[in-house]
């Protein structure tokens, strides 16, 4: 009696039924309707027990299946593909109700389609997490009617199906093939004029026109019996250094996402960038204690262990102890290295605690400090005010947004190069600042 739990009376039945009912209410009034109304009721019950037959005795069967990626990409919409195959002998109205994973807090997902007989059809849709981890999803319930409509049969397949939700690897594919290309300066990537020159020898070339006469070599010169020049390229492994605050104050959302989840995406993306240059990356995060250290490489492999590492990174809610971060970086890390740092300061105050570990920091290697921009303070100002509390909280946004400037200019003061940026515009900006660090030569 298992197909009992999959009968499912249709609502277009319930109205029918509701119809004749309300045709044997009009019977009183109308005695001509009554004799008519019956031949209704047995015509209904009769359709019913036919449409039965059709789709629950028939040994015809209905199929679906859910494909998904192998991974989620987080942040970025992803799809998932729903095939249906119909076995029978007559085209199948469906309705299709996905149980998605419950970090979705989707509860109403229902898609309805038109099946022919002995055809497959497929439809997709997007997904877009906004946290990393496991996502399960439940049961793909399919319900089939006849073309009469009036019952359906459920059926149930893909439960227990999981799906690992890994750092934004779309934007780390996107990104690190624009670093390469003559397209960057579309997505926001700007060239950076180069100051001078790196002494890492590449060749000797034919002068031409713009090269610097300084790097003329005169032996080749005399030899050729042509101006030629030696051409430098930027020197390449350098130890480039991912640090990552997961303390509180990255937990701030924006568009769904958290600051430590834009972190972690940029980290990505330029880690990849920083391998394909022939610099060498590394990482590590850090808030009570620093975890997930990988030491500074571009060997096959380095990016799958950082991709690793960054999957399971969650903010702790705690204050992060610069000092900690600090001390284990001066044991850890000996060679002059460029340092990303990826936290966020909202106050002056707040920088000047770190201040003394930051410069210490600074003495030792090149530091760039990554920190925010608060968006949804800069819709706060642009927005007419109408009311003294709206004022009042104009002034105030103002401030905060002031401060942002301020600690610019605080790190500056002590030689430590700052980016602020906005969450959205993380990955781009971070990408520039490398490859105008890298142009400048100034590790």
């Amino acid at each position: 009696m298992k197909w009992l739990k999959s009968i499912y009376i249709n609502n277009f039945a319930f109205y029918l039924f509701m119809g004749i009912l309300a045709l044997f209410l009009l019977a009183y009034l109308f005695p001509l309707l009554y004799n008519a109304t019956w031949i209704l009721t047995y015509l209904f019950f009769g359709l019913l027990f036919i449409d039965f037959i059709l789709v629950f005795v028939s040994n015809h069967r209905f199929t679906a299946w859910r494909t998904t990626p192998e991974k989620f990409s987080n942040g970025d919409e992803n799809q998932v593909t729903v095939n249906l195959e119909n076995g029978y002998n007559f085209p199948a109205r469906v309705k299709v109700i996905d149980e998605l994973p419950f970090q979705f807090q989707v509860r109403d997902f229902k898609v309805f389609r038109n099946v022919p007989s002995g055809e497959t059809i497929a439809f997709g849709f997007f997904l877009r997490p906004t946290q990393r981890g496991e996502y399960h999803f439940g049961k793909l319930n399919v319900y089939v009617s006849s073309p009469l409509r009036l019952v359906a049969r459920r059926f149930t397949f893909g439960q227990g199906q999981m799906v690992p939700t890994y750092p934004s690897y779309q934007q780390l594919n996107k990104y690190s093939l624009m670093a390469f290309s003559n397209q960057l300066f579309e997505y926001g990537i700007k060239k950076i004029r180069r100051l001078g020159h790196t002494m890492e020898f590449e060749q000797i070339k034919e002068y031409v026109s713009g090269d610097d006469i300084r790097t003329i070599n005169w032996k080749a010169t005399a030899k050729k019996n042509q101006l030629m020049v030696n051409q430098f390229q930027d020197e390449r492994s350098q130890s480039v250094y991912v640090a990552i605050d997961t303390g509180r104050v990255m937990k701030m959302p924006f568009n769904g996402l958290s600051l430590l989840d834009y972190a972690i995406n940029s980290a990505l993306v330029l880690s990849s960038v920083i391998i394909k240059k022939q610099d060498k990356a590394g990482m590590l995060t850090f808030s009570r204690q620093v975890e997930n250290f990988a030491p500074a490489d571009r060997r096959q492999g380095q990016m799958q262990k950082i991709q690793e590492n960054l999957y399971n990174v969650n903010t702790n809610f705690f204050e992060s102890d610069f000092g900690r971060l600090y001390g284990e970086v001066k044991r850890s890390i000996t060679q002059r290295s460029l340092m990303i740092l990826y936290t966020n300061f909202e106050t002056l105050d707040g920088l000047k605690r770190q201040l003394p570990y930051l410069k210490g920091l600074a003495k030792n290697h090149l530091l760039v400090v990554v920190f925010f921009e608060n968006v949804e303070l800069d819709a706060l100002i642009n927005k007419k005010a109408g009311k003294v509390q709206e004022i009042y909280d104009q002034v105030i946004a103002e401030k905060f947004v002031f401060e942002k400037r301020l600690i610019v200019n605080e790190l500056k003061k002590y030689g430590i190069y700052s980016l602020l940026t906005k969450p959205e515009n993380l990955t781009i900006d971070s990408i520039n600042k490398y490859l105008e660090i890298k142009a400048r030569g100034i590790l």
